[in-house]
């Protein structure tokens, strides 16, 4: 017996494309793009027996859910420990401006592992949402095929988590909207098995796969890193 975690990322808003910070702000929803990608991811995951919905509380995660619920006779469950990072008083500012003029949000972006009072470190985000997701995978009601919605910072922390890296090697992964990871858990011998990591930030239509463009002036570590914040 296994258990196959389905962990995904919600789809796009208008604040990514702005690249602006959302943190845990209420009020930030999905744009036109953004429930077209969670319609087509819907639609992907169909072949698969889902057996319960768990879900960050923040719209854009919840809404992200209601399309995979579309269908299915399952009820979409809240959990607040898969909200997004709580980035404190940068929540709202757009990641190019903080990326020039806040030597703070830089320091972070280098060393995610340490933060200023009032933001969450990586551990710390680690620390809650695996105690979450390990507290749902207990519930025998859970089931076989969980999903998970929630946001960039919480997937790629379950990910580095379930793959064994440490907590700060997290940002080198990269998340779409609206993609899902798998992981399966064994669960026969849990003492002897190990999770294996099936797939990473899979989508219908990657955000990866674009035509080549003539090169641009290349950004800054800390906007490239600070854009998967979001």
């Amino acid at each position: 017996m296994k258990q196959t975690l389905l962990i995904v990322r919600h789809g796009q808003t208008i604040w990514n494309v702005e690249h602006r910070l959302p943190g845990q702000l209420p009020g930030v929803s999905l744009n036109e793009t953004g429930r077209q990608q969670a319609a087509r991811l819907a639609e992907a995951l169909q072949v698969l027996p889902l057996s319960s919905i768990i879900s960050s509380p923040l719209e854009r995660a919840y809404h992200t859910a209601e399309y995979l619920a579309q269908g299915r006779d399952l009820e979409i469950i809240c959990e607040p420990d898969l909200m997004d990072t709580n980035v404190g008083p940068w929540a709202g500012q757009v990641i190019d401006d903080l990326a020039k003029n806040d030597p703070a949000w830089k320091a972070y972006v280098k060393d995610p592992t340490v933060a200023p009072e009032g933001i969450e470190t990586f551990p710390q985000v680690q620390r809650r949402v695996v105690a979450a997701v390990e507290r749902w995978l207990a519930i025998e009601s859970t089931g076989a095929y969980p999903v998970f919605v929630a946001h960039a910072d919480v997937v790629k922390l379950l990910l580095a988590h379930y793959a064994g890296l440490n907590p700060a090697q997290a940002g080198v992964l990269s998340i779409d909207n609206a993609s899902v990871s798998l992981v399966e858990i064994p669960r026969d011998k849990p003492q002897e098995s190990h999770p294996h990591v099936v797939a990473i930030g899979w989508n219908p239509q990657p955000g990866w796969l674009k035509i080549p463009e003539a090169e641009k002036p290349s950004q800054t570590d800390a906007q490239e890193a600070g854009e998967q914040k979001t």
